[in-house]
């Protein structure tokens, strides 16, 4: 039985349709349902919700996040 490593976009597309919490560097988390993404791990979420500092501070439709600013926790 051979094991086949999964890559972190392997892993994205598995969860389309699915709550994520999105972390900038900044520290800003952005909460919504990936919506979509591209190679360069670029992402769309609906429905998202921006937190500053653990409190709720802005709410979209959608959001565009680039890849290299942050880092997914489900």
């Amino acid at each position: 039985m051979s094991l086949r490593k999964q890559t972190p976009s392997d892993f994205l597309k598995q969860i389309i349709g699915r709550p994520v919490v999105v972390k900038l560097n900044s520290g800003v988390d952005y909460r919504g349902v990936l919506a979509c993404l591209d190679g360069y791990m670029n992402i769309a979420v609906e429905q998202t919700e921006e937190y500053v500092n653990g409190q709720l501070k802005n709410k979209y439709g959608d959001a565009f996040l680039r890849g290299n600013n942050g880092i997914f926790k489900r």
